[in-house]
């Protein structure tokens, strides 16, 4: 109980939590178990590392977070929603509205501009070209590419391509951005640009942001970071005597 004129502190909201998960594959008589019993709780506006050695199951949680893949067994909460109670049309809806994806493979439509890929998001909402052209152009001038916006994604550098695809994450305006590997196929220079945009955008745009990431110095930059090991979420030591270590 409060003392007289004591004040309670009022805990973060949270954006995501994701309770008592499980992913397991079946091939003939052998169960493979990606994790079980996984807990993770991300706070409104957090930007959240996760790492881990390759094959440990980031990707898998990335999909299930995003609403592309259901769980084995248990409940994943966008504020008091369970998405996974949604049905196949409400949630292609709430990932249309309320997230972003960034993935290190760009997944750009090639025969397209940069500028009709960044608008997909908002015509398969419905919206006219009209309606959507100027919102997508205004995407892509926050990434710095409204020169580019006519070129053909198969015109553009790695790095431009992936821009194109932050674009593309952000012009629906979603709450929540998920980047899995953004600059794993980006030299050091380009990668080191892409993730001070992802920074930066994070902060103007006041998302909750989760990124996978192997590269430390990136996973340092995040407020919290967390390592997938054996099934369950652990802090993540970010020690290193080189900062590129990969973990």
């Amino acid at each position: 109980m409060l003392a007289p004129g004591q004040s309670a502190t009022a805990l973060p909201p949270l954006a995501i939590r994701a309770v008592n998960l499980a992913k397991k594959y079946r091939s003939g008589d052998a169960e493979l178990v990606v994790f079980q019993n996984l807990n993770l709780e991300v706070n409104v506006g957090e930007k959240l590392a996760l790492v881990g050695e390759s094959g440990s199951g980031k990707t898998t949680l990335m999909h299930l977070l995003g609403g592309l893949d259901s769980p084995t067994e248990g409940a994943i909460y966008f504020g008091q929603n369970d998405i996974c109670k949604l049905s196949g049309d409400q949630l292609s809806e709430f990932r249309n509205r309320e997230l972003g994806y960034v993935w290190q493979i760009q997944s750009l439509l090639a025969e397209f501009t940069a500028l009709e890929n960044v608008m997909m998001p908002l015509l398969i909402r419905g919206q006219s070209r009209d309606q959507a052209e100027p919102v997508s152009l205004a995407r892509l001038d926050e990434v710095g590419l409204r020169n580019r916006a006519s070129h053909r994604a198969g015109e553009l550098s790695g790095g431009e391509q992936q821009r194109v695809v932050l674009a593309r994450a952000l012009t629906g305006d979603p709450k929540v951005l998920l980047a899995d590997e953004p600059t794993g196929s980006l030299d050091f220079r380009t990668g080191e640009m892409i993730m001070s945009l992802l920074d930066d955008l994070h902060r103007s745009r006041k998302l909750t942001s989760i990124h996978v990431t192997h590269n430390l110095n990136f996973a340092r930059r995040a407020d919290r970071a967390v390592a997938l090991q054996q099934g369950q979420l652990a802090p993540a030591n970010l020690s290193s005597s080189e900062g590129s270590h990969h973990v």
